[in-house]
């Protein structure tokens, strides 16, 4: 909740004039998210609630799908029971052809999103995959300036790993008109230009500084953590998107997902750690 107290001191810093009410509750708990929807009849929901962090995820796979499966599913049920127009579930690059726990938990997590569109189709659902944000949570660059202020070394995974990023205000602003767009059922990718190499990114820093990289301060690589990609899926295949009417916000082809998403989800997560990774995989390594 440290995280929440931060942004209302700063809504309050920066002289916010407009009610916010701070709710303290998981996402997964249906009960609470009930309570929520009941008091507050939501027009419009931003889902952003996932756990993120890749490595850690690896190590609580059953945490991973908990609440970024059923946490999604929750909400888009209540959404659309107490008649929300729309509801808007923040993704990911890593949703693509996912290589770890999270991804594929991400990817479960549009997959559920998206068949309740037509249980609720006054409601209209859609997904906005993206990657990494600079100065958000979790974010490379806090992490590197930690490490520069204290004389390094500055730790990077591998020396040829790249990541795609965007600005928070870019991110913002893209993920709205997405969300303003959507006519429901859609899953959209946004065009976040070239991917950045991490090891140019902490050099870069390290000058800003007025280092020398490698000599004043050191860059150490540590090897890839479980589940990490070196290169994350490129966002957008000229073969599988359409445009829309913003040039940076494309929409995924799909196919039809037949396969009954959630009966699945709720059969494999008491299933042993290994089988529930296997299962996990299986219902997130769709072509989409």
């Amino acid at each position: 909740e440290n995280s929440i107290y931060l942004l209302l001191e700063s809504l309050n810093d920066a002289g916010n004039k407009i009610p916010v009410i701070p709710i303290i509750a998981d996402v997964a708990d249906k009960d609470a998210m009930k309570s929520v929807f009941e008091t507050y009849r939501p027009e419009i929901i931003f889902h952003a609630g996932a756990h993120k962090h890749v490595p850690l995820m690896e190590y609580n796979p059953k945490e991973a799908l908990r609440v970024n499966a059923f946490g999604t599913y929750n909400l888009a049920s209540l959404a659309g029971e107490y008649k929300a127009q729309r509801m808007v579930m923040i993704s990911t690059d890593k949703a693509v052809r996912p290589s770890s726990v999270m991804g594929a938990t991400k990817r479960i997590a549009e997959r559920l999103l998206l068949s309740v569109q037509a249980k609720y189709p006054d409601t209209k659902y859609m997904a906005v995959r993206f990657g990494n944000v600079l100065g958000s949570r979790g974010s490379v660059v806090p992490k590197f300036e930690r490490q520069i202020e204290r004389g390094g070394p500055v730790t990077v995974t591998h020396k040829d790993m790249k990541r795609y990023f965007m600005l928070i205000p870019e991110a913002v602003s893209l993920v709205l008109q997405a969300g303003s767009m959507g006519k429901g059922g859609e899953l959209f990718v946004l065009d976040m230009g070239e991917p950045v190499n991490i090891t140019e990114m902490a050099e870069t820093l390290i000058k800003l500084h007025g280092h020398e990289p490698y000599k004043d301060i050191k860059i150490e690589f540590t090897g890839v953590r479980p589940g990490e990609k070196l290169y994350e899926e490129l966002f957008y295949d000229p073969a599988h998107v359409d445009k829309t009417t913003h040039e940076k916000i494309f929409l995924m082809k799909m196919g039809e997902d037949r396969a009954n998403v959630l009966d699945s989800v709720e059969r494999i997560i008491n299933e042993p750690a290994g089988e529930l990774r296997e299962g996990i995989f299986a219902l997130g390594s769709d072509a989409n």
